[in-house]
């Protein structure tokens, strides 16, 4: 009897670099303890007055004390709408004219905002145009609705700096490839490089003079670790700064990374444009509506003092420092000739093993190595093994061959503290093994 048939785009599909080893773990009949540093699954408290909602939820005085979970308007809650706002109030950013449209996560911010400036399905017309390595889920987005993606590349060097290209090979890529849009994360994911304001200056121009929107990613926003450095966002660029900026800028927001909330699944996109505003709410008439409940939790925010969401920035900031830099330097200890990249933002960096690692290493192999096989037992008399993210389809515009993800690994800080602190010791144990099997 024949078997129905999926469609090519389905049967190609393989899942995210950031899930597979997950994935692959969970089908092991051993279990090693596991340090999970493939995803940015903060394990971590929410704010405490969207936990107060959340234990509550059945109480009296909630919406839901009656059992009924409606939907609501597609655009948001007014409440989550605010809550977006006073975010941008506290970090000194001023909310008047903007709209914001509450979607079910960043990652369906991005599916609107891409059907909104790219051109048609299966075309190559309007791109969005990103950099090298970028956040996985926008190729894969892209992948899923037929919109293009094309990328300039950043590269790691020896030093672990990622260098931005230059201004005038990003304006010949824009010629090249006739983009719809320039994304940007300044707290960038993968890479945890901290964009300069200067730097934002400079690709608004760009977008102004070719006439592109700009997206600007926003999830890790207020998570910068050097002190002094000054609060980077489109936000914070006016016609003052860039004329005719405004009415083209767009950002993605998030209540998964700064607040603690990944399993809210709650996002955004704000925009100073109203049409795109008004359009990107026709087309998510789709879905009718993002998770309620998650937005009463989420609206929490918008009654808190800004004094308190200011000392929860702080708190966040120096939870992630001091463990950044410690495991930065333990990586350099135990593994000298590692390139690491420098963490100057958001919740990530990434290893580079292409100096001691023989050739046709794959960051892909490797990943499925320590999550199907990989075990180590310490001191402790503990066996564990480590996930983390191969940078492979992070540069999603490099050829199979000449991909310098394939050497690359992205670590996430999201794991225990306790467990996190053994993944240097893992990492370089794992790799030792698994090089020595491919001999």
């Amino acid at each position: 009897m024949e078997q129905p048939i999926l469609s090519p785009y389905m049967m190609e599909r393989n899942p995210s670099g950031i899930r597979l080893g997950q994935i692959k773990f969970l089908e092991r009949q051993d279990r090693p303890i596991l340090v999970n540093g493939s995803i940015g699954n903060v394990m971590r408290p929410m704010y405490p007055a969207m936990q107060q909602r959340l234990f509550n939820l059945g109480a009296p005085e909630s919406p839901f004390a009656t059992g009924i979970v409606p939907y609501v308007p597609t655009a948001g809650t007014p409440e989550c709408q605010e809550a977006f706002r006073h975010i941008m109030r506290s970090q000194g950013f001023d909310p008047t004219g903007l709209d914001v449209l509450v979607t079910d996560g960043a990652s369906m911010a991005m599916e609107i905002i891409m059907l909104g400036v790219c051109g048609g399905a299966g075309e190559d017309y309007r791109p969005l145009l990103m950099f090298d390595p970028s956040y996985t889920n926008y190729d894969a987005v892209g992948k899923r609705i037929g919109r293009e993606t094309v990328t300039v590349e950043r590269r790691l060097g020896e030093d672990g700096q990622f260098q931005l290209p230059s201004i005038e090979t990003v304006e010949q890529r824009i010629l090249e490839t006739k983009p719809g849009a320039l994304l940007i994360i300044p707290y960038d994911n993968p890479t945890g490089q901290l964009f300069s304001r200067e730097t934002l200056i400079d690709y608004a121009k760009l977008c102004v003079k070719h006439n592109l929107w700009i997206i600007s990613d926003e999830a890790y926003r207020e998570l910068a670790y050097e002190e002094g450095v000054q609060q980077v966002s489109i936000w914070g660029l006016t016609d003052k700064d860039v004329l005719g900026i405004e009415g083209r800028r767009i950002s993605l927001e998030t209540a998964s990374k700064v607040w603690n909330a990944c399993g809210l699944r709650i996002g955004a996109i704000i925009t100073d444009n109203k049409m795109c505003f008004e359009k990107s709410v026709a087309e998510y008439t789709a879905n009718l509506s993002a998770n309620t409940l998650g937005q009463y939790i989420f609206g929490a925010l918008a009654h808190e003092p800004i004094e308190n969401l200011q000392q929860w920035y702080v708190e966040q900031r120096d939870y992630y420092r001091q463990m950044i830099y410690e495991l930065h330097a333990a990586f350099l200890a135990e593994e000298p000739e590692f390139i690491i990249s420098k963490p100057e933002a958001s919740i990530y960096f990434v290893i580079d093993v292409r100096n001691v690692a023989k050739p046709g290493f794959d960051g892909v192999e490797f990943a499925l190595y320590c999550a199907e096989k990989g075990a180590v037992t310490l001191d402790d008399g503990n066996t564990y093994t480590l996930l983390m993210a191969p940078l492979n389809g992070f540069y999603s515009g490099a050829e199979d061959d000449n991909n310098p993800g394939k050497t690359q690994l992205r670590i996430s800080f999201c794991e225990e503290p306790e467990l996190l602190k053994l993944a240097p010791k893992l990492l370089s144990k794992l790799f030792r093994q698994y090089e020595a099997e491919r001999a």
